[in-house]
């Protein structure tokens, strides 16, 4: 049977992220101490060669993207943007947390939603149909080595609800600019749907 393997990227930092602010749809570019750490991770041939890749549409993972892959098609997947936190978007947690929704918020659950966002239901599905959008076009153009760049809360959430060994969400925190390879194959993803992971290999 075959296997599709495909390398889940975290895009590179921006200023937001140096803010330590919620940026989930936000449309920031990186910043200079982003675009420079991958542009090195590239140069060092750290990120692997792949068929196809895949990105969210938001500026900073096409940005990334170019810079990893600038030989490469990318086609945009909307279903694999940030997670919409709403009127936390753009805060501290210092500015946050003496709001009560904040406090409800970060409590977690499926319920969970920030003000006008989406609830972590709502995120884990739409990552699920981003991840289902992608593994059915490797397989129609039959690539079987793809690199996703996407955003830190869609990797974790998609390993920690579909990746194979189960762990802690925390577990699957990357920095900017780190890759968790996973493998796919339709008899696990119509079992499941589920994926395994192999690891991290930036």
């Amino acid at each position: 049977m075959k296997n599709y393997t495909l390398y889940l990227i975290r895009h590179g930092i921006t200023q937001g992220n140096l803010d330590g602010k919620y940026i989930g749809l936000t449309d920031l570019p990186l910043c200079d101490e982003g675009y420079c750490a991958i542009s090195r991770y590239a140069h060092d041939h750290l990120y692997p060669d792949v068929q196809k890749v895949y990105s969210s549409p938001l500026k900073r993972c096409l940005e990334t993207a170019d810079i990893i892959y600038p030989d490469r098609y990318v086609k945009q997947i909307d279903n694999i943007a940030e997670c919409d936190f709403g009127e936390f978007e753009g805060k501290t947690q210092q500015e946050l947390e003496d709001v009560p929704e904040y406090l409800d918020w970060i409590k977690g659950g499926f319920d969970a939603k920030a003000p006008g966002g989406e609830t972590m239901e709502e995120f884990t599905l739409r990552c699920l149909d981003g991840l289902e959008e992608i593994f059915k076009d490797m397989m129609h153009d039959q690539v079987t080595r793809a690199a996703v760049i996407t955003h830190g809360g869609v990797i974790m959430n998609l390993c920690a609800n579909y990746g194979l060994p189960k762990m802690r969400p925390a577990d699957f925190a990357i920095g900017q600019g780190e890759c968790i390879q996973i493998a796919l194959s339709t008899f696990l993803w119509q079992k499941g749907p589920v994926f395994e992971i192999i690891g991290r290999i930036v």
